[in-house]
């Protein structure tokens, strides 16, 4: 049995995601590339890799994972790109997407040999958090401005679009795409691919898939584009879970029981946009679930469970993949989750693929 904590990827879920995926890239004839600012344990690649056409970043690490290991298309965006990154990033990338023109003017000729093109920011989203909110006032992610859009088609083919972010709402994305089509329909007809990011939440349950494709289809159709998205939290929902044990439990007024983890540290996104995570439901028992750092807000949530919990049970925190192992961090030099998975084989098999030591520790810091 492997000792926890751990993060244990559930590969048949993953699966039932990549199939959804290839089905509305069947449907639609968009292209999707996995956005690995979400999720980037190469560990399951080879098994994501056939239903995706490749990969699309946010730095040059982020980039260089892409090209090494996932392979396919790989995308190079990033909010700057510095002196010293540009031209390793245009020996990685088949399309390079700049956030600004200043950063289109100043790049431009050295990127000429690949596929060239810009954010564009439509001044809406459907982020319920400013601090996610790309089009939030004074946003630094993308142009608008249509005369300046149109001075850049001499040096790019297309344009990333990122305005969902947990979209399960398809209506909703109807009538974005509408305006979008409405504003800025001149300059995307006169490019050769567009791609809507990521944040719709296709995979989920009950989500229209066939009348996303739809849509899809015809957006490309109507300009004459090829149609890109980039599904992050779309291929890896519900594929995950963070296995923890109780190491203690205290009555303060509540029931808290301490687990061997923390919420700082290994589910850090829920941590920074105040939401619990994902935790039992069921039974008479309630407890607060709380994590082993120092931090009195290091708290994962409220469960609930069958029986009493005693030390050395075992707790399984849902839906653990998404933003999670790309943010964990040595808060308190706490040991990260080790990473595993359970094979689709018919078996159940759990195979080990990552464990961490103080010696990563260690070499983290100087």
């Amino acid at each position: 049995m492997i000792p926890t904590p751990f993060y244990l990827i559930d590969e048949a879920r993953l699966l039932q995601n990549m199939q959804k995926i290839a089905r509305l890239r069947e449907l639609s004839g968009a292209k999707a590339l996995l956005a690995l600012k979400c999720f980037a344990t190469w560990g399951v690649f080879p098994s994501m890799r056939p239903y995706m056409d490749g990969s699309t970043s946010s730095s040059l690490f982020e980039l260089r994972l892409g090209r090494e290991k996932f392979g396919g298309e790989t995308h190079a965006y990033s909010v700057a790109w510095s002196d010293s990154e540009i031209d390793e990033a245009i020996g990685y990338a088949d399309k390079i997407i700049f956030n600004s023109i200043s950063q289109l003017e100043r790049f431009a000729d050295k990127a000429a040999h690949i596929e060239r093109g810009l954010r564009l920011n439509p001044r809406f989203s459907t982020s319920g958090f400013d601090l996610a909110d790309p089009a939030r006032p004074f946003s630094r992610l993308g142009e608008w401005d249509m005369t300046k859009l149109m001075t850049a088609l001499p040096r790019i083919s297309g344009v990333m679009i990122h305005y969902n972010c947990e979209n399960r709402d398809f209506d909703l994305f109807d009538q974005q795409l509408t305006r979008i089509e409405s504003e800025f329909g001149e300059f995307l007809s006169q490019l050769k691919w567009v791609s809507l990011g990521g944040g719709i939440h296709f995979t989920g349950e009950g989500y229209p898939l066939e009348a996303l494709a739809a849509r899809l289809r015809a957006f490309a159709e109507k300009f004459g584009i090829q149609v890109y998205l980039e599904p992050g939290e779309a291929s890896i929902t519900g594929a995950a879970s963070l296995e923890v044990s109780v190491l203690d439990i205290v009555d303060n007024g509540k029931q808290v029981a301490i687990v061997d983890s923390s919420i700082e540290a290994h589910m850090l996104d829920l941590l920074i946009y105040r939401e619990t995570a994902k935790l039992p439901q069921t039974g008479d028992h309630a407890y607060q679930i709380a994590g082993k750092t120092c931090l009195a807000g290091d708290i994962f949530g409220d469960a609930k469970f069958p029986a009493p919990l005693a030390v050395g049970d075992r707790i399984s925190i849902a839906d653990a993949a998404g933003y999670t192992m790309v943010k964990k961090n040595w808060f308190n030099g706490v040991n990260m989750p080790a990473i595993a998975v359970r094979r689709a084989d018919g078996n159940g098999t759990v195979e080990l693929i990552r464990e961490f030591t103080y010696e990563d520790y260690q070499s983290s810091l100087s």
